[in-house]
């Protein structure tokens, strides 16, 4: 049943929103649980690409929030389903930390960039070389498509904000000229498929819960969503004086239950 707001399903981000560093924000386990006690639709969207979703699925369990893995929509999932559909068959190098080889099933994947078709990078961390960002850059010059799972430019730890890719996305997007196509949020796309997920309600009618002013409050807005900040995770205060404001802003998410009325 829709609460007073008209919500028919709820849009989940993880890291930042849910938990620091697979850590449980206060309030997350509860308001999860109160989703499910509600019978409220929703399901987890990350752009979190160093876990497969099983292992997301594991890791929020271990933090005290139950969860079925089929339950997680990732940026990763979202980028095989991406290159299987405009890309079969092509090559494709991926950079990114941590191993999500399990979530690109259907995709031929390769070792070195210089044997590519296609460019993709995930999440950065210490992979991210200068070395294999030259190479990646001298290939996308030679004429290789050029995908990203995210472009989030920061994400939160327990020590505070860290480097994302997004910033090694626009270096290579300057220096090449190729413009990348974005897999995970904010892509419409992206967030069309969760709303398919969540069955019948309308785009309208769902609110995305997120720590991310441009992936989760503006990307759902652009996508026909409701957009809901939290003041947890990498939210800065001037974010509430950049543009379109949101739909709503949170303290945590543990005051989603009331905001909604469950």
């Amino acid at each position: 049943m829709p609460g007073p707001l008209g919500v028919e399903g709820v849009l989940l981000d993880i890291d930042g929103v849910l938990t620091v560093d697979w850590r449980p924000l206060p309030g997350a386990a509860e308001t999860v649980a109160a989703l499910r006690r509600a019978g409220l639709p929703f399901r987890f969207l990350t752009n979190t690409t160093s876990r497969t979703r099983a292992a997301l699925a594991t890791a929020l369990d271990g933090a005290g929030i139950p969860c079925d893995a089929a339950e997680v929509i990732s940026a990763p999932v979202a980028t095989a389903a991406h290159l299987r559909r405009h890309h079969p068959g092509a090559r494709c190098w991926v950079l990114t930390s941590g191993d999500v080889a399990g979530d690109l099933d259907g995709v031929d994947l390769v070792a070195a960039p210089e044997d590519a078709e296609v460019i993709v990078l995930g999440g950065a961390g210490p992979e991210f070389t200068y070395d294999l960002l030259d190479r990646a850059f001298r290939r996308l010059v030679d004429g290789a498509v050029f995908v990203v799972m995210h472009r989030n430019l920061t994400w939160k730890v327990e020590a505070g904000l860290a480097l994302d890719s997004g910033a090694f996305v626009l270096g290579l997007e300057a220096a090449s000229g190729m413009i990348p196509t974005v897999v995970g949020k904010p892509s419409p796309a992206f967030y069309a498929a969760a709303v398919a997920e969540l069955g019948p309600p309308p785009a309208a009618s769902v609110a995305m819960v997120g720590d991310d002013l441009e992936a989760d409050v503006h990307g759902a807005q652009a996508a026909g969503i409701r957009g809901v900040l939290v003041r947890t995770g990498k939210f800065r205060p001037d974010d509430l004086e950049r543009g379109t404001p949101p739909d709503a802003v949170l303290d945590s998410v543990a005051g989603l239950p009331a905001w909604l009325d469950l």
